[in-house]
């Protein structure tokens, strides 16, 4: 019966957020600096002009072609970061760890960097950013084996190592750079942002999304079973190595996707997954999907809030950690930390 209790009530908290998820979606494309009203909204969707209700063109340009790619890619770069960061914790057991732990934001940094040296158009600074931090993820997992050491504790101080790396080619580029156009054009991608995001941008990701999606969430049951050690997971018949480098694969993908969109957006791998297995408890077959919901959820406020606020555009890593640093000393003041 408590089981059944159990079960319901995680149910219940996903369906809540679930639906918050779409109400929020709604107010996004109504909100910012030029506000829609929620029944232009409704007749824009359907498609409808009625007497009392004109649409003007400049209302469904906005919706159509600024603020719903922009919706649709802060949902998609909130699920993708926190459940990333869901699996990353489970996999390496380790609270306090998010998805660029193996140096990718880092790797894209540089890699969006040099385009921005080289004058390319957004969609090139975003091919160079995926390049380069998947590249940098590749260093982090190829150390390890030249080694011989393949533990989790090696494959950290690897993806620290290529972190610093990066950080010292990231520092070369922008000494390089030209501080009048170019640095300043690095150092706002760096806070990042979804106002160069297009419905082209999201389609190019779209099925590296997917395929890591997809597979997290098949193994998210698996996800709990490794969090206990490799004991355990072992005696329970699971291919540990193979199963874990899996994981790695697919949150990795995930997190690349997103920053080549956004740029680093800081705070919502780490905070979100403590959020949801609070919410829910630590079984990732729940907790997985609601970190996604929340995450979802997180980064469009946030981008509704970057957008409103002022009359320019607030950078989402400085709203995400005004907000997240809060959230995480509350989170460490009452000890819940812990994956199990």
């Amino acid at each position: 019966m408590k089981i059944i209790l159990r079960v319901r009530h995680q149910l219940q908290i996903i369906s809540l957020a679930s639906i918050i998820l779409v109400l929020l979606s709604f107010a996004s494309l109504c909100f910012g600096n030029y506000q829609i009203p929620l029944i232009h909204l409704y007749y824009a969707i359907i498609g409808q002009i009625t007497d009392h209700t004109v649409i003007s063109p400049i209302e469904t340009n906005i919706i159509f072609s600024l603020r719903l790619p922009r919706m649709l890619a802060a949902i998609g770069i909130g699920a993708a970061l926190a459940i990333s960061g869901t699996a990353y914790q489970n996999i390496f057991q380790n609270p306090l760890v998010s998805p660029d732990l193996l140096g990718v934001s880092n790797g894209a940094a540089v890699g969006a960097a040099l385009a921005i040296l080289l004058n390319l158009h957004s969609f090139g600074t975003q091919i160079l950013a995926l390049i380069f931090g998947l590249i940098a993820v590749l260093l982090s997992v190829t150390i390890p084996r030249l080694m011989g050491r393949s533990t989790n504790l090696t494959l950290v101080l690897a993806g620290v190592v290529v972190s610093g790396l990066m950080q010292a080619i990231l520092g070369l580029l922008k000494y390089l750079a030209d501080p009048d156009s170019q640095l300043q054009s690095i150092v706002y991608w760096q806070l990042g942002s979804l106002s160069k995001v297009t419905v082209g941008n999201l389609i190019s990701v779209l099925p590296m999304m997917l395929i890591g999606l997809i597979v997290l969430y098949i193994m998210r049951w698996r996800l709990t079973v490794l969090s206990l050690g490799d004991a355990a997971a072992q005696s329970m018949g699971i291919n540990v190595v193979f199963e874990r480098r899996l994981v790695v694969f697919s949150a990795t993908l995930l997190t690349a996707a997103s920053v080549c969109l956004s740029g680093p957006i800081g705070w919502i791998g780490l905070v979100v997954p403590h959020m949801a297995r609070m919410l829910i408890g630590p079984n990732t077959r729940y907790a997985l999907p609601l970190s996604g919901l929340i995450g979802a959820i997180f980064l469009l406020l946030v981008d509704t809030l970057a957008r409103t606020l002022s009359a320019g555009e607030i950078p989402l890593s400085i709203l995400t950690g005004f907000i997240g640093t809060p959230i995480f000393i509350y989170i460490l003041a009452t000890k819940k930390v812990t994956l199990r």
